[in-house]
């Protein structure tokens, strides 16, 4: 990213401007604590980042035109859902062509594209203040119930447009065998335990997570940096000694629950698929909604995402770094 590489295989967030570029991008260079890196362009949208307007990272330049149309015309009827036929047209492309080269690209499919550009945006709107109603439809959903049930905050539109206000959240920062740790709690229990490169990254992860809580620091917190490594190293089998549930303050819908829920009775050692989680809650359907749900986990370790890979056994993606999700379940099967 500093020596601005325009073959670089990745990208870049600015938490403090919301938007997103290559490393070749010609913007100034933030400061490092504000930076977060993704491996795709859907990636930094799904978190909520904004493409730049001068690198354009969401165009991609081995299908240029078509892809850039195809894009275009997605971001352009954010309000209702865009047929592949309907691409199809617009590009002189077969709808099984127009899917292919979209999802070679941009890494999910031209639906999937709107549905995180929608949740990215909304995201972006609500951080910025003013009404729930008027982001919710700024951001193209088409009512308020659609947003609810669609945008993957994690808390409904109106709690997660509160940013954490009125919290008063108790946070401890340590090194640990995977990178920094910080831990973040609430009165009711532990609301962010995140892994980081620095310091620096770690802390600003809980500020951007909780923007308007108001933060001091608590060194009893270190208890659940120890308890993370413990859930991943301990030789101690099954995940009796994880935190309860009553000492952890997981804000998310009802299905997010239940997929946190399972993800903390996959033993140590061992891994699901996203389709397996799927099936064991119940409805073969919702594999991308399980992958969506294990995105926006905020506990780490202890609500061990790290643990789901795809159908393959590829690690696919991670919140916190693929190289970090290999090195914790290398950690785990090494007992």
């Amino acid at each position: 990213m500093l020596t601005r590489d325009v073959k670089a295989a990745f990208f870049y967030g600015v938490t403090t401007t919301g938007v997103f570029c290559r490393p070749g991008c010609a913007s100034r260079r933030p400061l490092r604590a504000n930076v977060r890196f993704f491996r795709s362009a859907s990636e930094a949208i799904a978190a909520g980042f904004r493409p730049c307007e001068r690198c354009h990272p969401t165009i991609a330049a081995a299908w240029g035109g078509p892809l850039d149309k195809i894009r275009a015309h997605l971001e352009d009827h954010l309000d209702r859902m865009v047929s592949l036929k309907e691409l199809g047209r617009i590009t002189d492309l077969s709808p099984f062509t127009v899917q292919r080269i979209f999802k070679r690209a941009m890494g999910v499919s031209p639906l999937q594209y709107q549905r995180v550009l929608r949740a990215g945006r909304l995201r972006g709107a609500l951080k910025r203040g003013g009404a729930v109603t008027d982001a919710i439809y700024e951001a193209g959903f088409g009512s308020s119930s659609r947003a609810y049930e669609g945008a993957a905050l994690g808390m409904t539109p109106a709690r997660f447009a509160q940013g954490g206000r009125g919290e008063r959240i108790g946070w401890c920062i340590a090194r640990s065998p995977f990178g920094w740790m910080i831990a973040g709690a609430t009165g009711r229990g532990l609301c962010w335990l995140a892994l980081a490169g620095t310091a620096a990254e770690a802390q600003a992860s809980l500020r951007t997570e909780f923007p308007l809580a108001t933060l001091h620091r608590d060194s009893a917190l270190s208890k659940w940096v120890e308890k993370a490594v413990a859930s991943v190293r301990s030789s101690a089998a099954g995940v009796q000694d994880q935190a309860a549930p009553e000492a952890l303050d997981l804000r998310g819908t009802a299905f997010q629950l239940r997929v946190w829920q399972a993800l903390r009775q996959i033993p140590r050692g061992q891994t699901r698929s996203y389709s397996e989680l799927a099936r064991q809650l119940g409805d073969t359907k919702a594999t991308r909604a399980v992958a969506r749900a294990c995105a926006t986990n905020r506990v780490a370790l202890l609500v061990p995402c790290h643990r789901v890979v795809g159908a393959s056994g590829s690690l696919t993606g991670y919140r916190w770094g693929v190289d970090r999700k290999r090195k914790l379940l290398d950690a785990e099967k090494a007992l």
